[in-house]
């Protein structure tokens, strides 16, 4: 057993190397589609990603350090226990991770969770239905820059807070019979413990040093963000020319046909569940006469969020001990929810459907 974990180990660090020799083998051979994709995702970054997501961010990080969670805690507590089992602290991290957008619900899950606001089991269930995109990238950048309608956009918001509420209400079961076991020992352990500084300490002796604090943080989050963003536009741009995204898209196209789903937004689905705004933006390119399809394949985009966001979410939930595993399995079903409310609401509501005639 011993020798079989370690000749498992050992298997996943070659296979890691032969992953990063590989693509720096492409980076050379297509150097000059990979320059121009580069520019491209530094682009998208630079004129959507920082001025919808810097601002809230700051906001975010001051929030945090006001009464503003523990004023939530009191309001909304006896809602966030019966409906999602999490305590009432976990109303902030809903809330901002609404109207900030990835990835500040986990930075805000991760935060309460270090600072002993809820217990691991809590910081899952948050984790898995609080991290989402934020109402400006879905209503500006996706309803009105690349669907150029703004009827989508109000659609996508109302079906993506839907399927994050629902989500959050099925988790509401994850571990119940371990939370229940352990819930009260690490309450009475919590509580015994004196509440955290940072909740509470901004005042306007401090309130200079506070704002610097903010924007340190936040410029980090959003340039560890474009980062993400520019290495998996040039990873979507390698795969397009080495003809591995049209390979695995053709696998898609069997799955898309039995769906009645126009075959032509395999391409841009596969880009999406790499990268969210590259693969939205792909989809919203393509010209088809059944809009409505694009926008429930958008939703399910939406709604799970791309490998470059999880692994954002990793990059900082690694650092506290929260497991990944729950945010992939929140966010995929979020993702089939979003998908499904997107449906219903396009088949019931003519007001909604731009398909052309």
């Amino acid at each position: 057993m011993y020798h079989s974990s370690i000749f498992v180990i050992k298997l996943k660090k070659i296979i890691v190397f032969f992953v990063f020799c590989i693509i720096m083998v492409f980076m050379i051979i297509f150097s000059n589609s990979n320059y121009s994709s580069a520019k491209s995702g530094l682009s998208l970054w630079a004129n959507s990603i920082v001025p919808s997501l810097l601002p809230f961010l700051i906001a975010a990080e001051l929030l945090s350090q006001t009464f503003l969670v523990s004023f939530l805690s009191k309001v909304l507590g006896s809602i966030m226990r019966p409906l999602f089992n999490v305590p009432g602290e976990g109303s902030f991290a809903f809330i901002m991770g609404i109207i900030s957008g990835y990835p500040v619900g986990a930075k805000v899950v991760s935060e309460l969770y270090k600072n002993g606001s809820c217990t691991l089991v809590e910081a899952e269930r948050l984790l898995a239905f609080t991290n989402n995109s934020g109402p400006l990238f879905i209503l500006s950048t996706i309803g009105i820059s690349f669907f150029r309608d703004s009827r989508t956009g109000v659609l996508l918001l109302i079906t993506h807070v839907l399927s994050a509420l629902t989500v959050g209400f099925l988790f509401r079961f994850w571990k119940c019979r371990t939370s229940i076991k352990n819930t009260t020992s690490m309450h009475s352990s919590l509580k015994s413990l004196s509440k955290p500084s940072n909740l509470n300490n901004l005042r306007l002796s401090n309130l200079g040093t506070a704002i610097t604090s903010a924007i340190m943080n936040s410029i980090h989050t959003v340039l560890l963000i474009g980062g993400f963003v520019l290495m998996f536009s040039v990873i979507i741009s390698m795969l397009v020319q080495s003809h591995i995204l049209p390979a695995i898209s053709r696998l898609l196209e069997p799955i898309f046909d039995a769906l009645n789903i126009n075959l032509k937004l395999c391409s841009g689905t596969i880009s999406g569940i790499i990268e969210i705004t590259n693969g939205i933006q792909s989809i919203s390119l393509v010209s088809i006469k059944e809009i409505s399809q694009s926008i429930v394949v958008t939703s399910f985009l939406l709604g799970f969020g791309g490998i470059c966001v999880l692994l954002q979410v990793l990059s900082i939930t690694s650092k506290v001990g929260i497991s990944i595993k729950t945010y992939i399995i929140g966010k995929v079903l979020q993702g089939v929810i979003a998908a499904l409310y997107t449906y219903i609401i396009l088949n019931n509501f003519s007001f909604f459907n731009l398909d052309v005639l």
